[in-house]
């Protein structure tokens, strides 16, 4: 059985040192390599550090990155360096070699000949290129050299966008192939793709079209920037940055560059051969306006400040090429979308809205179509992988495939058809064979239709994931105004939010309190908590919680934090196992939540954190009680106890989030006895059922703690004491030092002359208390009105 202990990364780069890193994220060790600094002088020319500076520079730069390229800081010493001259028969210790270096076939080649020197039989060998041919770079070396090389490509950041393509050549074994399609998956957290060596792979060559469309759509029908940002943007179940931001961000020469390059490879591609660059890119690039690199492009930054001190950005005017103050976007299609919370009803408005936005976006769904359809079997035999690699890829909710199922098979045709564009004659095919749609789901599992057989087969890439989008055709457990409970499978249930954000109010405790009922009086195992939006939950619903501390209604108000603990607590005294299932943003409540879980799976990228402090409260879920808990359970007989305390305090009280899921080990919200990380978010539902089933093997009903030992008096002055340090440090402004102390009473047990054990339901008196006494504080209630109507934090 191949094992990957060791990798080598050869380049370090803005790729190769961010690969590096997402290697060492995984537990890998490194080797990261790169050239010797040009023009070294005589006097630097032994000494190793000179010699690796490119190198190191490469690591430092993705150690500085933000977003963070690493899980957590420390695992950066699992990344060690070196130069191509003087270390390269290191790699003879490695199992994998990768390949990061420029983009030229000449030098590829001739690194590929040097390490052939030293690289171990059998060694997996891969390049990270986007567009050079795998089979051109592998001619010339030995069998055992080509058996075992393929192209890996992975996209940029590599902590972050999920896609991997795989792409073999004629010579590489099916072992290799198969390995890097599971390695990928399951160590590396990746979507993996399975690619044809053709020009630019699957995901570069249909993102690079819907860019090039774009750039001529937005000519033709005379939108401003801002407009097509918009509406291609979340609206459309794509990222924020739109298209022209995102050309700012990658850069307009990379762009263009690669677009020529797809069209000088693709003679035959006449979709990409008709595209016709208008003439602000033109403009844009003999200026060398390339976006962010060059400090202007679509998008220009200006020395002036706007009423907040926030820097005045200008946008091109695309017709006049000159540089214009940025626009309020105004268009009803827009206007009709913000009105539409479900993202499948909101495109097919958008699609069928009369403005030039639904225009736009009618022209490039169509466009796309017509455009994949083609590339059908010519970039791969199986649609599903092309809707893989752009969600995966480029960040896009739905895949081309997905998004023509949103607004009808025949519908999408007959429209493109009318503007003249070719859908490939597959699609008509399939629609007389009586199959209106690419996929259907059918009890928990996917199905694309499949071009040379003419029917259904399974989604291979999602076999060994939970969506449970595919449950959807069956009748729910159980279902409240804002909670379904699913069965999937092996008499364990799944609870999914479908409230706004997953933020949890009256219709989600209540149907978490029912559901674990449910499960403990019927013949079923246990119980995940999970959904596969992309946040678990931001947390607790605060227009509620801010309603009643206006109007003072503190009865109704301690009633339902009461609730709130209640139900927070029946995930961990429940007669059957509770897990939760994370990702994306685990706030507040919804962190509560999975401390009080028996156990949970959350994604590497789970950002975790008791946030309540900068909404004018402190975690009254029994986020603080648990904090005490846990320290309690940390103490050791001669533990000197204080700075432990300090450290959990200052947690709480800065409202710390953890930037990862191995992050949040450190500050406390996890545990290593029983909650785990899950590197491929879709994944974390599937192994929380595991982690129930297994718990399920002899689970005893915890029962609540008599037992916890808070430090009274002698925890508050310590506490008082840090209090005041972030106040003087101006960490802390006067408010935020009234917060931190009521959570410096709740962790110490409040005002005891001595420490002394106390129970779970005491400080969760304490947390309730705080809680309310907080809710009459003005400078509290602005807080919560500021977070409600702008989404942000106050500092008052």
């Amino acid at each position: 059985m191949r094992r990957i202990k060791k990798v080598a990364v050869l380049g370090s780069g803005l790729m190769g040192a961010g690969l590096a890193c997402h290697f060492a994220n995984v537990g890998l060790e490194v080797l990261m390599l790169d050239i010797l600094p040009p023009n070294l002088p005589e006097s630097q020319a032994k000494d190793p550090a000179a010699r690796n500076a490119i190198t190191q520079r490469g690591l430092d730069n993705a150690l500085k990155a933000k977003p963070a390229s690493l899980y957590d800081p420390d695992f950066a010493k699992r990344i060690s360096i070196g130069n191509l001259e003087d270390d390269l028969s290191k790699i003879a210790g490695c199992d994998w070699i990768l390949e990061v270096v420029v983009e030229r076939l000449d030098i590829k080649k001739q690194l590929f000949e040097k390490i052939e020197k030293y690289r171990k039989p059998g060694a997996l060998i891969s390049s990270n290129t986007s567009g050079i041919p795998i089979r051109m770079m592998a001619e010339g070396r030995s069998e055992d050299f080509q058996r075992h090389f393929c192209g890996t490509h992975f996209f940029n950041p590599p902590r972050y966008l999920r896609l991997l393509e795989v792409i073999p050549t004629p010579h590489t074994d099916k072992e290799v192939v198969d390995f890097f399609m599971d390695f990928g998956s399951r160590y590396l957290g990746k979507q993996s793709v399975l690619c044809k060596d053709t020009p630019a792979f699957i995901a570069n060559r249909i993102g690079l079209f819907s860019l090039g469309n774009a750039f001529q759509l937005a000519d033709e029908l005379g939108l401003r920037v801002e407009e097509v940002d918009r509406l291609t943007g979340p609206p459309l179940g794509r990222p924020k940055t739109g298209t022209f931001r995102l050309v700012d961000l990658v850069g307009l020469d990379t762009s263009v560059h690669v677009i020529h390059d797809v069209k000088a490879n693709c003679p035959d591609d006449k979709y990409i051969q008709d595209l016709k660059l208008p003439r602000y890119l033109t403009h844009l690039t003999e200026n060398k306006f390339y976006g962010n690199k060059s400090g202007q492009g679509f998008y220009k930054k200006t020395d002036q400040k706007d009423e907040n001190g926030k820097s005045i950005i200008h946008v091109l005017n695309l017709e006049t090429l000159e540089y214009e103050p940025t626009q309020r976007v105004k268009l009803p299609s827009l206007d009709l979308a913000k009105q539409i919370d479900d993202p499948r009803k909101r495109i097919k408005a958008l699609f069928r809205a009369e403005d030039k936005g639904g225009e736009y976006i009618r022209r490039s769904l169509l466009g796309l179509f017509a455009y994949v359809s083609n590339r059908v079997p010519e970039i791969s035999d199986e649609l599903y992988r092309i809707d893989d690699a752009m969600r995966s890829g480029f960040a896009w909710d739905y895949g081309p495939f997905e998004y023509w199922d949103m607004i009808g098979v025949k519908e999408g045709l007959d429209l493109a058809t009318a503007q003249g564009l070719t859908i490939a004659p597959w699609v008509g095919k399939m629609l007389e064979k009586g199959i209106s749609s690419f996929y259907k789901r059918e009890k928990g599992q996917e199905f694309y239709y499949d071009i040379p057989k003419g029917a259904y087969l399974p989604v291979t890439s999602m076999s060994e994931f939970i969506i449970l989008d595919n449950y959807r055709d069956q009748a729910p457990v159980h279902q409240t105004t804002e909670t379904v409970l699913h069965d999937i499978g092996d008499g364990v249930l799944c609870l999914e939010f479908n409230s706004k954000m997953n933020t949890i109010g009256e219709g989600v405790l209540r149907g978490m309190m029912e559901s674990i009922q449910l499960a403990e009086e019927g013949k079923w195992t246990g119980l995940v908590i999970g959904n596969n939006a992309p946040n678990f939950s931001v947390g607790a619903n605060l227009m509620m919680v801010a309603m009643m501390a206006y109007q003072q209604e503190y009865d109704e108000l301690n009633m339902a934090i009461h609730q709130f603990q209640q139900t927070m607590a029946r995930c961990r005294f429940s007669s059957i196992p509770v897990v939760a299932a994370t990702q994306g943003y685990v706030f507040g409540g919804g962190c509560e939540m999975l401390m009080h879980c028996d156990a949970s799976v959350c994604a590497a990228e789970s950002y975790i954190g008791l946030v309540e402090v900068g909404s004018g409260v402190i975690p009254g879920g029994g986020g603080t009680k648990e904090f005490a808990l846990r320290l309690s359970d940390s103490f050791f007989e001669g533990d000197v106890q204080i700075p432990s305390l300090v450290e959990r305090f200052r947690t709480i009280a800065t409202a710390q989030v953890a930037t990862s899921a191995h992050e949040a080990y450190k500050l406390g919200y996890l545990q290593h006895q029983k909650d785990e990380v899950e590197v491929n978010t879709p994944r974390n539902i599937a192994r929380a059922k595991e982690k129930v089933l297994a718990l399920a093997d002899h689970y005893t009903q915890p029962i609540p703690r008599e037992d916890i030992l808070v430090l009274g008096r002698q925890g508050l002055g310590a506490l008082y004491v840090a209090a005041n340090e972030l106040f003087l440090g101006r960490f802390a402004t006067e408010h935020d030092i009234v917060i931190a102390k009521k959570v410096a009473n709740v962790l110490c047990g409040g005002d005891l002359t001595a420490p002394q054990q106390v129970s779970e339901q005491y400080l969760l008196d304490l947390e309730r208390e705080a809680f309310l006494s907080l809710c009459g504080e003005p400078k509290s209630l602005e807080r919560m009105q500021h977070i409600l109507q702008t989404g942000k934090p106050l500092r008052n």
